[in-house]
């Protein structure tokens, strides 16, 4: 936790909670509502900032610490900032309801481009009827080597616990996922009074009762944080070049380089090590398909 920095640059806090262009931050013992100078909305929940006090409880950003990591999504028009400085990544999945792979899969390819450590948390292991079924769906991820730890907030809270909290320990961590899958449930496993927090907090950014709309961090210890995000249902990477992707693609790795084209694409090319491995079982094709829809949305963004 950072603590209060005073002097000529006013001091350094830690952004805790953001909604809009509005921020909240704990600078030691305190929380501060913040803003940014002019219209600027470029800072993230986990962001290390340098503070100007404006009263006893607000104050201006002026300047983010440099940050070790920064996870976000995009579109062709804009960028939604996730979180900053965190080492790992939790996707949120459930036995029911329903949920995306298409939004796993992207999210995995965003932790990787990152630098950031991703799991997978199955959740409600209790409802058994479609338990095996999305066992087998969650075991495609397994097999490309991304932990996946099965739990049941509300059936099982004592061994959900016991399950990800030595997980958490000494990380930045963020939970994301789609509406329903039980986050929120996690979370309360996880965080002591988390619902006072949120409470806190909302009341903090006038967000009046639309506590779920806002990402929000928890200080577990002085060495353990975990990012609660609101759900989504969409995964945009257009920010990522085609260099880019091909390293978030772990499996690529042994291939590339290989190709007969020092600067081969992976479409159509003769002779790609990418497609060869893709024929050969060692890529799944549906990796290979991820990959060509994101390197065409890349190429919508910078205009080819």
């Amino acid at each position: 936790m950072s603590k209060p920095a005073r002097g000529s640059t006013g001091m350094t806090g830690h952004i805790i909670a953001a909604h809009g262009r509005h921020y909240l931050a704990q600078a030691g013992d305190i929380k501060l509502h913040c803003v940014t100078r002019g219209k600027k909305s470029d800072v993230a929940v986990g962001d290390i900032v340098n503070l100007q006090l404006t009263s006893s409880d607000q104050a201006v950003i002026d300047s983010i610490v440099e940050r070790k990591t920064l996870l976000y999504r995009s579109d062709q028009y804009k960028s939604k900032l996730l979180a900053a400085n965190v080492t790992q990544l939790f996707i949120v999945v459930a036995t029911e309801p329903g949920f995306s792979d298409d939004l796993i899969s992207r999210s995995l390819v965003a932790a990787e481009a990152a630098g950031v450590r991703a799991h997978l948390i199955l959740n409600k292991i209790d409802v058994t009827a479609s338990l095996e079924k999305t066992r087998q769906r969650v075991a495609f991820y397994a097999g490309l080597g991304y932990p996946v730890h099965e739990v049941s907030a509300r059936g099982a809270p004592d061994a959900a616990r016991e399950t990800l909290a030595p997980l958490l320990a000494g990380q930045s961590s963020i939970l994301i996922g789609q509406s329903g899958m039980g986050k929120s449930s996690l979370i309360n496993l996880l965080v002591p009074d988390a619902d006072i927090a949120v409470r806190e907090i909302s009341a903090a950014l006038d967000t009046g009762k639309h506590t779920t709309t806002f990402t929000r961090l928890y200080q577990l210890d002085a060495e353990s944080s975990v990012i609660d995000s609101p759900g989504f249902q969409e995964f945009g990477l257009y920010q990522l070049t085609e260099g880019m992707l091909e390293r978030a693609f772990p499996e690529f790795a042994p291939h590339i380089g290989h190709c007969k084209f020092y600067n081969c694409h992976h479409v159509n090319e003769p002779d790609c090590a990418i497609l060869g491995a893709v024929k050969s079982g060692e890529i799944a094709p549906p990796r290979h398909a991820l990959y060509l829809q994101l390197r065409h949305e890349s190429l919508q963004t910078i205009g080819y």
